[in-house]
């Protein structure tokens, strides 16, 4: 049964992350401060700054380093996991529950260092860990298992973004301790429709992170064969991540620089001009929770084509609201993306998107969801 307001004091965990983690950090930060008088955030690097002013947040700051090399990462990684712990201790008698709100690496310390303190600990998963670096490494992603398994166990409660990823992340044996929930809601008054999918000119994008598990590579090595068919279409990529360099590579081997913009990092707040200049937004992703920018996408009236991974299923409907491709090849891709600029009832489809996302994605509704959640963990 939830406490009273004025005795629960939520401790929310997050490991640093870049700067495409904000946003999600942000929305769940924003729906539990109506709810709660004191938010305890553990978090470094980028979110320390953006959240060091938020009313009813008290912040605990971790500086963390990446690595040059994997030795270095995961050196790194274990260092900024006892650092963690060690503010996890430090305030935990502020804490009557923690939060562990996953997108980054599994945080087996602290998890054991919040257990050991006596408190009760829900694992939000914003996306699979496992899945995330077994797109980069198999070997490593054994070990990244393993610290999934140790949270996973140990937790008292796990949220998910859809019952979907019960078996997609295989969670079965869990399941019993699993809540579906997510954090997601939209500004409505700056995500919209600026300008109509006819006057804009042919341009599908990508807008992401540019990292293995975001099938970001499959979707720039079916730009050659997309032009084949449609060689009056343009192309952006918008995002940050290892891949780049990749990237940029593979288009001035093939010579179709003059075919697709990088556009680098997008503020958020430009994300809705970004989304009203595109005929087409892609997510060719092997795993997924529940992308934001489906969501921003379908606001602005932007058609939407993506894997069937994660909550995506739950939102788009092929034909109905947006566009479900089977897998990420660059010939399903290829095929799905001329499938979605040349479908006759596209526009119908827009508005379908357009009208859910407005009743689902409200902050009210997001707001009641974790009241819900509170009441029942």
């Amino acid at each position: 049964m939830l406490m009273r307001k004025d005795q629960l004091k939520i401790g929310i965990l997050t490991f640093p992350t870049l700067r495409s983690g904000s946003v999600p950090l942000a929305n769940l930060i924003d729906i539990l401060r109506p709810i709660l008088n004191d938010i305890y955030l553990i978090t470094g690097n980028r979110e320390y700054i953006y959240f060091k002013d938020t009313e009813k947040v008290h912040i605990y700051g971790i500086k963390h380093k990446t690595g040059a090399n994997k030795v270095n990462r995961i050196v790194n990684y274990i260092f900024t996991q006892i650092k963690i712990s060690y503010e996890v201790l430090l305030i935990n008698k502020n804490v009557t529950h923690w939060l562990f709100f996953l997108g980054g690496p599994p945080l087996a310390l602290p998890m054991l260092s919040a257990k050991l303190a006596g408190k009760d600990v829900s694992l939000i998963f914003a996306g699979s860990d496992i899945e995330t670096v077994k797109a980069e490494s198999i070997i490593l992603s054994k070990l990244v298992e393993i610290l999934v398994k140790i949270n996973l166990t140990l937790s008292n409660h796990i949220i998910i973004y859809s019952s979907n990823l019960i078996k997609e992340w295989g969670l079965e044996k869990y399941k019993n301790k699993i809540y579906i929930a997510h954090e997601h809601f939209l500004d409505f008054n700056m995500l919209k429709v600026r300008k109509k999918l006819d006057e804009r000119e042919n341009l599908v994008g990508y807008i992401g992170r540019l990292s293995e598990e975001k099938g970001v590579l499959k979707f720039v090595k079916t730009i050659p064969e997309i032009i084949k068919e449609k060689d009056d279409l343009k192309f952006l990529i918008g995002g940050e991540g290892q891949l780049q360099d990749k990237i940029e590579k593979y288009l001035s081997k093939k010579k179709i620089n003059n075919k697709v913009k990088l556009a680098g990092w997008i503020p958020h707040n430009e994300l809705p001009d970004y989304l009203n200049k595109l005929k087409l937004v892609v997510i060719p992703s092997y795993t997924e929770g529940l992308p934001n920018l489906m969501l921003e996408a379908m606001a602005c009236g932007t058609p939407v084509l993506a894997t069937p991974v994660g909550a995506i299923p739950d939102v788009i409907k092929d034909g109905e609201t947006g566009f479900i491709m089977k897998n990420n090849s660059p010939e399903c891709i290829a095929e799905n993306v001329v499938r979605a600029l040349e479908h006759s009832d596209v526009e119908w489809i827009v508005e379908n998107a357009m009208a859910l996302v407005e009743q689902e994605y409200t902050y009210v509704a997001a707001v009641e969801r974790y009241r819900t959640i509170l009441e029942e963990i």
